[in-house]
């Protein structure tokens, strides 16, 4: 499953670096990244739900949510680290379905153009995503079919904070 990840990342990276959306040197920000696994274990029964008839969806929005607490750790995080259940607190200001929505204008403050260009990039990432774990012909069902799944999430998350951050003016560059 590592190869899995890792191959998902690499497509993600070179995609989204041939669109200027993340720069060369990926960002790290350990406040961001220590948050995937309980946002991971909030959002899994919410996801694998949805999965079966919205795939795109499920995979996307954690890309969404990756934006969302870059954005957060960039303007409060003092405040927004301490809520218990960040997802909960995204999913229960309009549900699950408007989640997306949701970011784009209230947390990302995404109009116009850029709130569709968001979307599309999202989709195209999450479509992405979801051919390559079509390829990877694993049974439903399966443990292996569960932690691919967790893969694909993983690396949307980083990723979304990834575009976020750059958004924002974070750059990473070799010193």
């Amino acid at each position: 499953m590592e190869q899995f990840e890792e191959t998902l990342r690499s497509d993600l990276h070179q995609f989204l670096l041939s669109g200027q959306r993340v720069d060369e040197r990926l960002p790290e920000c350990p406040d961001v990244e220590d948050k995937w696994e309980d946002i991971a274990r909030a959002y899994i029964p919410d996801g694998i739900r949805e999965f079966q008839n919205f795939p795109s969806a499920s995979l996307g929005w954690m890309m969404y949510i990756g934006m969302a607490i870059a954005q957060m750790w960039d303007k409060e995080w003092d405040i927004y680290s301490k809520v218990d259940d960040l997802y909960a607190y995204l999913r229960d200001k309009r549900g699950y379905d408007a989640m997306d929505e949701y970011v784009r204008e209230e947390i990302l403050l995404l109009k116009g153009e850029s709130y569709s260009q968001m979307e599309k990039l999202v989709g195209e990432c999450a479509s992405r995503v979801y051919n390559a774990l079509l390829r990877q012909n694993i049974e439903p069902g399966t443990k292996e079919a569960f932690n691919a799944y967790v893969s694909c999430l993983h690396q949307l998350y980083l990723m979304g904070a990834a575009i976020q951050l750059k958004q924002m003016g974070y750059h990473m560059a070799k010193m």
